[in-house]
């Protein structure tokens, strides 16, 4: 295996002192031409790359932001990235992208590793509902934002869509349709995003004179496709069956989407849907998605510029001021539910 070559082996090629060779590479105006041209000439002949990580570890600032998921193969997270890093990237920021998948333990190790590399800043959907993570990882001084979750307390910063909000969307929608019986299939029980959504359908309901009874749950242990098919199972196995489903993201939808085509169940004719998040796969499906948008690049696009913000008021010694930033969601009809009588 080649040995990786140091700034001692630059110096000693071009017959200059190490001091020499690093302001040539730090600071090259304070060299003289002759002796600036000698040390490019031995880095360039002998291969040397600058150790970056080293390079930040001296300083104690880094150019990596952490972004930490739920579940990168959900397209909203990969787009809440995509916003990320067009507002890292004009700071000369890159973004490292960890998948919590949304376990606890893997959330830890992954805050860890951030702490470990000390990243500039942390962006994360928290996965732990006890909070520990975050209190464990708040005693590195390490700034961070929460994504798709409103901070609990004035600790930390946050940017999120109103849930609440979006569910009520959604429900109404159906209910302004006509619909009187409404199956929620919804995700782990645990997350915020989920219980939110339920809170915004029942009190659309409420609204029209209904109670909880007319919201029919079914529960999923994860937000992906095979777990909206397994609820489409069930949904099919009902015995009253509702005539409207909502799901807590367009996953999930399109899972029931497709168990229910592959009955034979005609949608929006004998069911509607509506999903939440607006994916770009909600109006590719074989019937186009009613769905809950979220704007996602503005919102990873929002939460860096927080992060940022609180990172370079720390390093001038100021105090920062936390902010809730709270987005408002907007219902996208097509075909996978009617429009109002």
């Amino acid at each position: 295996m080649a040995q990786s070559v140091g700034i001692k082996d630059v110096a000693r090629d071009a017959g200059v002192s190490v001091g020499t060779v690093s302001h040539v590479i730090n600071r090259p105006d304070t060299v003289a031409d002759e002796t600036r041209a000698r040390v490019l000439a031995a880095i360039d002949r002998l291969g040397y790359v600058r150790s970056e990580s080293a390079r930040q570890l001296r300083a104690g600032r880094s150019r990596i932001m952490g972004l930490l998921v739920l579940d990168m193969g959900n397209p909203f997270f990969a787009d809440v990235a995509r916003g990320a890093e067009r507002a890292a990237r004009r700071t000369g920021l890159g973004v490292m992208v960890c998948n919590s998948a949304q376990n606890a333990a893997e959330e830890a190790e992954y805050l860890s590793l951030f702490a470990e590399q000390r990243v500039r800043g942390v962006l994360l959907t928290p996965a732990d509902a006890t909070g520990r993570n975050l209190a464990a990882f708040r005693r590195h001084g390490i700034p961070f934002v929460l994504v798709d979750r409103v901070a609990e307390s004035a600790a930390e910063c946050s940017v999120s869509v109103d849930d609440v909000a979006g569910g009520a969307l959604a429900v109404r929608h159906l209910l302004d349709a006509g619909h009187r019986s409404i199956a929620y299939v919804s995700g782990p029980p645990w997350l915020h995003q989920v219980r939110d959504r339920r809170t915004g359908a029942l009190s659309a309901l409420a609204e029209a004179g209904l109670g909880p009874e007319a919201l029919r749950e079914l529960p999923t242990e994860r937000l992906d496709v095979a777990a909206g098919r397994d609820a489409g199972a069930r949904l099919l196995g009902l015995a009253d069956r509702p005539t409207a489903v909502f799901c807590a993201n367009d996953l999930l939808a399109l899972g029931v989407l497709q168990a229910v085509y592959a009955a034979g169940i005609i949608v929006p004719d004998e069911l509607a849907i509506v999903g939440y998040d607006d994916i770009e796969f909600a109006a590719a499906a074989a019937v186009p998605l009613t769905s809950v948008r979220q704007p996602a690049v503005t919102l990873g696009a929002l939460a860096a510029e927080l992060l940022l913000e609180e990172a370079e008021q720390g390093d001038g010694g100021r105090t920062h001021e936390h902010r809730r930033v709270v987005l408002e969601p907007e219902l996208v009809v097509r075909r996978s539910s009617p429009v109002a009588r």
